[in-house]
């Protein structure tokens, strides 16, 4: 077709990703902007910065990042589309707001929106939603023309998303000692979240235990366990767990937590365990504390075998979805039929976030939805 690399009504595709300390003196200021408004001492927020001092006070997240961005420039130029990317952060420098301003002063009006989050959930997809609104606040404050922003659809059973976690999850089986290999049982894991917020993400009808966000890993966990057993030709056991909750213990949060999993695991006999973090793009801090070091600290102490599997990081595969993603939307704005590419059985998301799609406690204005007060 003439337009395939036709990404109009598009002139820029941005980045939007979380963000994180790139040294020691970082890593307050940083937590400061993630908890912003809760009221946590400083004193507490150096607690709770000690993962980041374990490894220099460094969060690997912004380099992942500025991989994805050249892999994604790559793959654009070499496929013919013309488009720019930029990249601004919801909670550390490159911040969001100043990458917005950029981009109007760079003349751009149409922009999508590319968010390191694969899944729906509140913290997942509104609330980045919301920090655009918030910058676009900012920039009409300033007197600033504003730009129409969509976001990119939920990514998270797309192949190009999929394919290279199969990888890491085979590799990192090839991995055990051929003793315990076809036994080893696989986690899948994935940030936890208060039970509430899932059983209220994703769209209204998909709200029920879980919501949305549940039903997202279970099946991706799905496909890729498919996909294992047809690669190796062996069955492996497999569950969802999750990692990272940092709630009120009195706060209900979905639960097994990777650490309780590995000693049930142990206790039930398992000869070993693939730790693969499907819910996450990169291998950010929470997968290098979370899962490398106590997960693994936690299995090095029941005498459990355990491999970690890679994320998706840049991997060609991730990039080339990215321009298939930025094809698609293009090719719906402009009222083209569209065959969304997914896997798995609750097949592609939506493009447009409904009014209602995983509530804040608090109501807070959201851009690149139904209910975005700018159109």
């Amino acid at each position: 077709m003439p337009d395939v690399l036709d990404a109009s009504p598009y002139d820029a595709l941005l980045l939007l990703s979380f963000g994180g300390p790139e040294g020691p003196d970082d890593v307050v200021p940083f937590l400061e902007n993630v908890t912003r408004g809760r009221g946590i001492p400083k004193e507490r927020l150096k607690e709770v910065g000690q993962h980041y001092f374990l490894f220099g006070g460094v969060s690997p997240i912004n380099d992942q990042n500025r991989a994805l961005l050249d892999a994604l420039r790559k793959d654009f130029a070499e496929h013919g589309l013309d488009l720019p990317v930029y990249w601004g952060n919801r909670n550390w420098a490159p911040y969001l707001t100043d990458t917005l301003r950029e981009m109007v002063r760079d003349g751009r009006r149409r922009i999508l929106v590319l968010a390191t989050s694969a899944y729906a959930s509140y913290s997942g997809c509104r609330q980045y939603r919301e920090n655009l609104a918030d910058s676009l606040a900012a920039l009409e404050a300033e007197g600033l023309e504003l730009p129409r922003i969509d976001k990119l659809r939920h990514y998270f059973n797309h192949p190009g998303f999929v394919e290279p976690m199969v990888d890491g999850v085979v590799r990192s089986l090839a991995e055990l000692p051929e003793e315990v290999r076809d036994g080893a049982h696989i986690a899948f894991c994935t940030h936890s979240i208060p039970n509430s917020a899932a059983d209220t993400s994703g769209p209204v009808e998909e709200h029920g235990d879980g919501g949305a966000y549940v039903r997202q890993h279970l099946d991706v966990a799905q496909v890729i366990a498919d996909a294992v057993r047809e690669r190796t030709g062996v069955d492996h056991p497999w569950q969802l767990v999750y990692q990272s909750r940092s709630g009120a213990p009195h706060i209900p949060w979905l639960e097994p937590d990777i650490c309780d999993h590995l000693e049930e695991r142990r206790a039930a006999g398992a000869p070993a365990v693939v730790m693969a973090p499907i819910g996450f793009v990169s291998d950010h801090m929470e997968v290098l504390y979370d899962l490398d070091t106590e997960a693994t600290a936690k299995a090095e102490e029941l005498g459990l075998p355990v491999r970690r599997s890679a994320t998706v990081g840049a991997d060609p595969r991730f990039a080339a979805a990215v321009r298939d993603l930025v094809l698609e939307r293009s090719a719906a704005e402009r009222g083209r039929e569209v065959a969304p590419c997914a896997l798995g059985a609750l097949g592609a998301s939506h493009n447009l976030c409904p009014v209602g799609c995983c509530p804040a406690r608090a109501p807070r204005p959201a851009a690149a939805g139904a209910d975005s007060p700018y159109a």
